[in-house]
C-alpha cells in the first residue's frame, strides 16, 4: 500500500503547477500526487516532467487529450489510485483556491476520526471563500442549501472539490454509472456516497 495520492486536474496551469507540488511535497506524511492534464497547450505537462526528474516515484502524470471535463479527469484519476493500491485518495485544484496545509486535516478526519469521505468546506462554518466573486459565492451556497433540502444529505458543501476519500468508498461506487461531469460530478459523488451509507465529516477550511 503506498497511503495517500492527491489527484490534481490541469488545464493551463504553468502559473501554478510548479508551486502547488512543490508545496505538497514539504508537508509530512508522504504524499504522492497524480496530475491529469487535459492537452493543456501552455506546457504545464513538459513542468510537471520535469519536476519528475527530481521527485521520482511520488510524482506521477497522465495526459488525456484535449478538455474532457473535470467528472472525468476524476475518475481517471480515481481508477489509477486503486489500480495503484492507495489508501487515501484526495481531490485539489491546482490553483491554490484550496490551500495545501489542509490536506492533513483532511487527512486525518478519515484516518484518525473514522470518516469515510472528509469534505474541505466553505460553508459548515459559516463563508469561507477566496478569490470568488460574490454572485459565485451566492450561486454556491445556495446550490448547497438546496441540494441538503432535496437530497437529505447533511452537508453544507455539497459542490466542494478539496475532499480526501478512504479508498473503500471509491471501491464501492460504481465509477462507470458516475452521470455527471462538470460542477454536478461533485454532488453526485458525495450523494452516492451518502447512498451507501459512508460516514461524510466536513472540516472547515
Amino acid at each position: 500500500m503506498h497511503g495517500k495520492v492527491v489527484i490534481i486536474p490541469t488545464y493551463n496551469e504553468i502559473e501554478n503547477i510548479s508551486r502547488i507540488i512543490r508545496k505538497v511535497f514539504t508537508l509530512e506524511g508522504e504524499y504522492h500526487i497524480l496530475v491529469i492534464n487535459d492537452g493543456s497547450p501552455d506546457g504545464t505537462a513538459a513542468a510537471v516532467k520535469t519536476l519528475q526528474k527530481e521527485f521520482g516515484e511520488r510524482l506521477f502524470l497522465i495526459e488525456r487529450a484535449g478538455k474532457q471535463g473535470l467528472g472525468t479527469a476524476y475518475l481517471t484519476g480515481f481508477r489509477w489510485a486503486l489500480d495503484h493500491g492507495y489508501d487515501y485518495i484526495f481531490e485539489m485544484d491546482a490553483d491554490f483556491s484550496h490551500n495545501p496545509d489542509d490536506l492533513p486535516r483532511l487527512y486525518e478526519a478519515c484516518a484518525q476520526g473514522g470518516a469515510d469521505l472528509a469534505v474541505g468546506s466553505r460553508y459548515c462554518d459559516g463563508v469561507s471563500v477566496v478569490n470568488w466573486p460574490i454572485g459565485r459565492i451566492i450561486m454556491s451556497y445556495y446550490a448547497s442549501v438546496y441540494v441538503r433540502k432535496t437530497l437529505g444529505m447533511k452537508v453544507y458543501d455539497c459542490t466542494a472539490g478539496f475532499k480526501c476519500y478512504s479508498a473503500r468508498v471509491l471501491r464501492a461506487i460504481d465509477l462507470d454509472k458516475v452521470k455527471m461531469r462538470g460542477y454536478g460530478f461533485q454532488i453526485e459523488m458525495k450523494y452516492t456516497a451518502h447512498k451507501l451509507g459512508f460516514k461524510i465529516t466536513e472540516v472547515p477550511i
